[in-house]
């Protein structure tokens, strides 16, 4: 049987959440740098840094455009910002705040512009810290494909056309052949890739591939995918000095960002579910997966 075709339910059951010891302070669980938004699109930075601080993260800095420090900052105050100009961004801006990073979250709502590309050129050639590289930041890797080689140990995570777009293909073939496509493209990168979609498919192109079987249709909705990202970037923080294994934190990650999605559709039904929705149902998604580790402790 080929690799690809190993496929196998992720409950993330046998997953545990990042340890968190008693004594432990902001900096334990990690600072992530959340990349993000551009002009008129806030609320994509929002969405990630958010998840990033539900899941645990010590700390979340949002590099943005200077027009969303208003609104970020009244929307999510517990968030450092740190603003850049949109046409010309400063070089020593964006070096100072990816040393301040453990982990990076890069690309939701950040535009295709060419400081956009300067930008995200500049963070994928001068570090590997962990790193989730989504949206607009897969985009620009489309865009400019020599710039995939150091997307090495990232977790990249497209839906089926930004899919399309980083293979060069229709999303038909995407869609007919996801698993096969999935595999090739982290094996190709040296990535985690994660397949969005309904039963959505993360493998690092090495071993199994893994479909997820949470979630419904009510998480296809605008900003569901910065919520993932952010999700999966605070599961890295919170691990970076525990288990620096992207396969597991993304794993972790999609299964419960999917039971967030039927949590709030409980409440809500399918139709409506927004991505702030998905938000609120973490602490108690958090909350169920906690009881069902204490239980197999016990």
């Amino acid at each position: 049987m080929s690799e690809y075709t190993q496929i196998s339910n992720n409950d993330c059951k046998e997953l545990l959440l990042p340890d968190r010891p008693h004594d432990s302070h902001k900096g334990t669980f990690g600072r992530v740098l959340v990349v993000a938004g551009s002009h008129n699109m806030a609320g994509a930075a929002y969405f990630a840094a958010k998840a990033c601080y539900r899941m645990g993260a010590g700390l979340c800095r949002i590099l943005t455009v200077k027009e969303n420090f208003s609104v970020l900052a009244s929307l999510l105050p517990e968030a450092l910002l740190t603003c850049y100009d949109g046409d010309d961004p400063d070089p020593d801006v964006i070096a100072e705040a990816e040393e301040w990073a453990d982990v990076l979250v890069i690309g939701c709502g950040m535009g295709t512009s060419e400081a956009a590309r300067r930008i995200l050129s500049y963070l994928l050639r001068h570090t590997d810290k962990p790193r989730v590289l989504d949206a607009d930041a897969l985009n620009l890797l489309a865009r400019n494909p020599s710039l995939l080689k150091y997307a090495r140990g990232a977790i990249l995570t497209p839906h089926s056309m930004e899919m399309a777009r980083l293979c060069g293909c229709g999303v038909e073939e995407v869609e007919s052949s996801r698993a096969k496509i999935a595999h090739g493209l982290a094996k190709r990168t040296d990535s985690v890739c994660v397949l969005k979609g309904h039963r959505t498919l993360i493998t690092d192109g090495k071993g199994i591939l893994y479909r997820n079987e949470t979630g419904n249709s009510g998480m296809a909705t605008a900003g569901s995918g910065d919520v993932l990202a952010g999700m999966i970037g605070g599961l890295l923080a919170g691990g970076h000095l525990e288990e620096p294994d992207p396969l597991r934190w993304a794993r972790l990650g999609v299964c419960l960002h999917g039971l967030c999605g039927e949590a709030a559709s409980e409440e809500l039904t399918e139709y409506a579910v927004m991505a702030s929705d998905l938000l609120d149902a973490i602490p108690s998604v958090l909350r169920m997966k906690i009881n069902e580790e204490r239980q197999d402790h016990e």
